[in-house]
């Protein structure tokens, strides 16, 4: 009985010996494992900690701070918010700005680069030789298609002159009316957009010719052919537009700023001050206030606060946009 029962008792002993000597070379492989793929991420981590966690946190710390970047900061409290909301007169109407530019500017730009994108698909010859020529205003440097633009919607430029010879005779203001000069800066976005027609143009290239094909020969015609089967091919890259023209045109500063001033007459110049918002306060958006508040007022704290909203306020669009699995095409 007794060497019948020990080897009884070792057999059943063995499996969890077996089992807990084990389980400490598990845990060391495991953290070997994560220590390799810590490893491998690190300059992500770090990138991301440096460049958006830490400006972040920043940002939201020296929003509740006076600090003019010179002496050291003190709690305010909700005071630069406050001012922002209640006490800044720029604030609205930039914010009113920054939006319309974001609806029209963006929507804009998605049809109008769809639809070359459409006419070069069509080019049996010179595709080629087409998107390069509407690729290279995309090219040209912000400032100097700002200025070349200025020049030709000024109220004596060659823009009126061709209306005026069309038989317009109150041609608009452009740039200098606080009606036109949105609208102006749009007609500038819709020249520069070769980079969203090349996107494009490269999407429908991927359009299954099959399905044109067998939607063709059921009777279906061209818009129903684009509705029902272009369109839904090529959504991800609607979306992909779409967001990353609203991120770009919340960031929209250089072309308004330039335009503003040049159409005002008053180039800002060393030693001279920078007047925005001409005309009437039309050619404003948030960027710019950011940039006055924090660059040239020093006041570092409403310009955290403006920079906190915009950041909010793109993130939120965004994420509506994501969440919609067809993009602006609609769930049906």
């Amino acid at each position: 009985m007794t060497p019948v029962m020990n080897s009884a008792m070792s057999s059943t002993a063995t499996p969890a010996m077996t089992t807990a000597a084990v389980h400490p070379l598990l845990r060391v492989k495991r953290r070997k494992a994560a220590l390799r793929t810590l490893g491998f991420l690190s300059p992500w981590i770090i990138g991301f900690g440096v460049f958006f966690v830490y400006p972040l946190a920043s940002t939201v710390y020296f929003s509740f701070m006076h600090y003019d970047g010179f002496n050291a900061p003190t709690w305010t409290g909700g005071k630069n918010w406050s001012y922002v909301f209640t006490d800044y007169p720029l604030f609205w109407p930039a914010l009113r700005n920054t939006l319309w530019l974001v609806v029209v500017m963006v929507t804009l730009r998605v049809v109008f680069g769809l639809g070359i994108g459409l006419l070069i698909t069509k080019i049996k010859t010179g595709a080629g030789l087409f998107r390069t020529l509407f690729y290279l205003p995309y090219l040209a440097p912000p400032v100097i298609s700002t200025l070349v633009f200025v020049y030709l919607f000024d109220a004596g430029g060659p823009i009126n002159s061709i209306l005026g010879s069309l038989g317009v005779h109150n041609p608009p203001a452009w740039f200098n009316s606080p009606t036109w000069f949105k609208p102006s800066l749009t007609v500038l976005s819709l020249w520069g957009i070769g980079n969203t027609v090349v996107i494009f143009f490269a999407s429908l290239l991927d359009v299954p010719k099959e399905q044109l094909e067998a939607a063709q020969l059921d009777g279906a015609g061209p818009i129903k052919r684009f509705r029902y089967v272009t369109l839904p091919a090529i959504q991800p890259v609607v979306l992909f537009c779409v967001v990353t023209g609203v991120i770009y045109t919340m960031q929209y500063y250089t072309q308004a700023i330039v335009a503003g001033e040049v159409a005002s007459g008053h180039v800002a110049t060393a030693g001279t001050p920078l007047d925005i918002g001409y005309p009437l306060g039309s050619s404003l958006t948030v960027p710019q206030l950011i940039y006055q508040q924090g660059i040239l007022n020093a006041n570092t704290g409403p310009a955290c606060v403006l920079s906190i909203l915009l950041f909010v306020m793109t993130m939120l669009v965004t994420l509506v946009l994501l969440r919609r699995k067809n993009g602006l095409i609609g769930d049906d």
